[in-house]
Formats: C-alpha cells, structure tokens, sequence
C-alpha cells in the first residue's frame, strides 16, 4: 500500500552473496560492519515518455536491477560516501554543510539530493554522521533510472538513520522535488516507482496527487531491455529541460488562445483540466493554436503579450535563457497523443483481448514515431536497434527513459523470445567493427520487480 513506509526485512546476509560481499568491502573499506542495507530498484517505462512533467500518467515498472547502500551511522558529523565501481571516486563532507554543485552532475550529488530531501522536510540543521558503501547493477546513463535510483536510496537511508517514518507516496514526492537540486526539472515517474513498485505487476502513476494503480500485463509476452550503448545524462545536457520548457510555453499559448489565464499555467495537462475536454479534443484546439514552424523568444513575447526580459526572468529556467528557437506545436502533439497511448495500454491489458500483445506492440511503436519525429529524443542507434528489434520478432519496440541515448523496451512473443535474444546480440552487439564495449552491452529479458526496501542483519 501506498500509505505504508517502506519494508525492512531482516535477513541473513551470508546467504546473499551481492550483499555479504558489499559488507566485507564496507569492512575493509571502514573497519566495520554496516548497520544496516537499503535497496532501491532501476525502473523501465513502458509507455509515457516525457508526460510526467507534463502533468500525465505514466505506465513503468521496476527492474531487478538495483542500487544496494550498506550504511553505519557514526558519532561524528562527517558524510563519507564509496562506490564499489573504481569509476566513482570517495567522497567526504560535512553533513552540517550539504553543498550540491549543478554544474557538475557528479554520482555523490545524486545522494546528497536525497539526504538534503528529508533534511529540509523535517526541517533539521543537522544531521548525524555516517559511512555508506554503494554498489549498483543499473547500467548508467541508460535511461533505466540510475540516478534517481540513487537518490531514492539516499532518503531512505537518511530516513532510517534519523529513526523517522514517512509513506511510500511521501518519500517518493520528496525525492522526486530534491533531484532538482542537481539542475533537472523532471517530473515523478522515476522516484514513484523507486518506492511504489510491486513485484509481478506494471504501474499506472498519477500525479496530483501521487496514486499508483496495478497493471497487469499479459502473460503471453515478454518485455526485453536492450542498451544503444549511446550514454545520455539528463543533468549533463540541456536537451531535457528545453523540452521541459517548450511544453511550459506550448501550454501558455494554449491556454492565451482560449482565454485562460495562462500565466498560472504550468503544465499542459492544466490547459486540458481547465477546458474539461479530452485529450482527442485538445490535439485538434493544439493545430488551431499553434503552428508547426518553430517559434522565436520573440514571437512568443508578442503571443502573450510580454517583454523578452519577462520571458527570460519569469518563464525560462535559467539553462534555457539562451534558447533562439522552440518547437511548441511539435512537443504539445507528443505529450496530447503519448498521454492518450497510455490510457490505450492501460485499458488493453484489462481487457485483453486476444490480440492483446499485438496492440499494446502498436502503441509502442507509436510511441518511438512519435518520440523520434514529434519529441526528436531519439538517436540514430536508438532508431537502429528499434527496427532491429521488430524485424527479429518484437511486436513493438520504442526508447525508454529519456532518450539521446539510453535503452530500448520491446514487447516479445514468449515463444520468439531465444531466437530473438540470439538475433538481436547478433544484428547489434557483434558488429564486425568491434566498436561497442562489452561491459555497456546489456540484452536482457526483465519482470517486473519489487520497490525500495530496507534490510537489517538477523
């Protein structure tokens, strides 16, 4: 349930090999034992890309994929962080003083997103002390959560050490406001099915407030991650939050062309609630409103009626300030459509009809086109590895997570499933001209798995 806290389980850890090896590395790291594991899973969307922030529900599930902490609280007011991967460096700071450096999304400031979350909640200027080890198996900047994954471990285990209780849907809506700290204006997917995730069934999110409703999927089929190995960090690049703030501009300009007072609007979904119509209807009032050609800062200051300064200081985020053009009727098509794919996938596994895995192949297939051509977060590797996909035996095939780079999600007949894996590593993994990396190369077949939890040694 939504209402409850998080679990904590008491296990015996020599009998979970990831886990005895993260304690004796915590050992010889600390020259102790930790006091206690946190788990918080990677996640896969299914369908509902870029909608989140857009105000619309979104359809993931967690992986079994995860980031594991092991934790020991100490006396003193010092935060010492680890990594079991060699890439990412120790980190040490005062936690009296959480400092996070936007200009550099480097892994600590993921966890300082989390701690500095519940600091700020309960409203505390100080924190206790503590060493964490971090070991994960999500492969990074792939589009399957990594970083937020992190930063909801990070709560949760700031949450223990504090001895403080809080639901699933409130951790979930901290972590989802302080992973702005690191410079991403994202919406809540990620941290809600971080936290809200059940083993053996997909999510519907929604937003405002935060509720999560079972999907079940059909059992006919199987859901395939495949990673382009084309690496994308949302908080690195400016691609992410330019298209936070087209659909922001999309939806004052919608809301301008009906007469709404658009400079409380935020969110297009807002533009729809207000106008009490349906996501069909609101696809046909985005072609009378707005035009394909991309619109200027200017051409948007004469459309509301305001100064190029008032643009820059009260609408844009500081990292979009610098935008020349912005492609308004493109985003809103996307988000209107993808929005309505949702509900559409939702609706059919309910009903499941026969040809169940067949539809739900087309809406994701709609969903790439879409995502490719109207969202343009796609990439050429993306694009190549989605047709790969279909053509060895995926009824539909589409990017998840953010895009630029990341995985693909496929829906897979179970019975084409070998001959599909075996196709695809072949078709994409083993190019003659060796140019991917074996350890960025990950093809697998995944369930859906269970949310963030907390371990204690029996």
């Amino acid at each position: 349930m939504a209402t409850e806290s998080p679990a904590t389980r008491r296990i015996q850890v020599a009998e979970h090999p990831r886990l005895l090896k993260l304690k004796e590395m915590f050992n010889s790291k600390f020259g102790s034992i930790p006091k206690f594991y946190v788990r918080a899973p990677g996640r896969v969307n299914l369908i509902g890309e870029h909608v989140d922030y857009c105000g619309y529900s979104v359809l993931p599930m967690a992986v079994e994929q995860d980031l594991l902490i092991a934790v020991e609280p100490v006396k003193t007011y010092t935060l010492q962080l680890a990594n079991t991967n060699p890439l990412y460096p120790d980190f040490s700071t005062s936690a009296t003083n959480i400092q996070i450096d936007k200009t550099k999304p480097l892994w600590h400031n993921y966890f300082l997103c989390g701690l500095k979350g519940i600091q700020e909640h309960f409203g505390l200027s100080n924190l206790t002390g503590m060493n964490c080890l971090v070991d994960g198996n999500i492969p990074p900047s792939s589009g399957l959560s990594s970083s937020s994954a992190l930063v909801c471990c990070a709560g949760l285990v700031t949450l223990t050490v504090l001895g403080m209780n809080l639901s699933k849907v409130e951790l979930a809506e901290i972590c989802a406001k302080s992973e702005r700290y690191i410079g991403t204006e994202g919406g809540g997917m990620d941290q809600s099915i971080s936290f809200l995730a059940e083993e053996g069934t997909a999510k519907l999110i929604e937003f405002s407030p935060l509720r999560a409703t079972n999907v079940n999927l059909p059992s006919g089929a199987v859901f395939v991650i495949a990673n382009s190995c084309v690496e994308m960090n949302k908080a690195a690049t400016s691609h992410f939050n330019i298209r936070v703030m087209e659909c922001r501009l999309a939806a004052k300009l919608l809301a301008k062309y009906k007469s709404l007072q658009w400079d409380k609007v935020l969110q297009l979904e807002e533009v729809q609630a207000k106008l009490g119509i349906s996501l069909e209807e609101m696809l046909l009032v985005t072609e009378d409103a707005l035009h394909p050609e991309p619109y200027s800062p200017e051409e948007i200051c004469t459309c509301l009626g305001i100064t190029l300064e008032e643009l820059r200081t009260q609408i844009l985020s500081p990292n979009t300030q610098d935008v020349l053009i912005f492609k308004l009727y493109q985003r809103a098509k996307h988000v209107y459509s993808e929005a309505a794919r949702v509900l559409q996938f939702k609706k059919i596994c309910e009903e499941a009809p026969e040809n169940t895995v067949q539809l739900l192949g087309e809406l994701m297939n709609q969903s790439h086109m879409s995502c490719r051509d109207m969202y343009e977060c796609s990439c050429p590797e993306l694009d190549q590895l989605v047709d790969i996909c279909r053509k060895f035996g995926a009824e539909g095939s589409r990017l998840t997570g953010a895009g630029w780079g990341g995985c693909t999600v496929s829906i897979v007949p179970a019975d084409k499933l070998i001959s599909f894996l075996a196709n695809v590593h072949k078709a994409y993994y083993q190019r003659s001209d060796g140019s991917l990396a074996p350890e960025k190369q990950s093809l697998f077949a995944t369930k859906p798995g269970g949310g963030a939890l907390v371990f204690l040694e029996a």
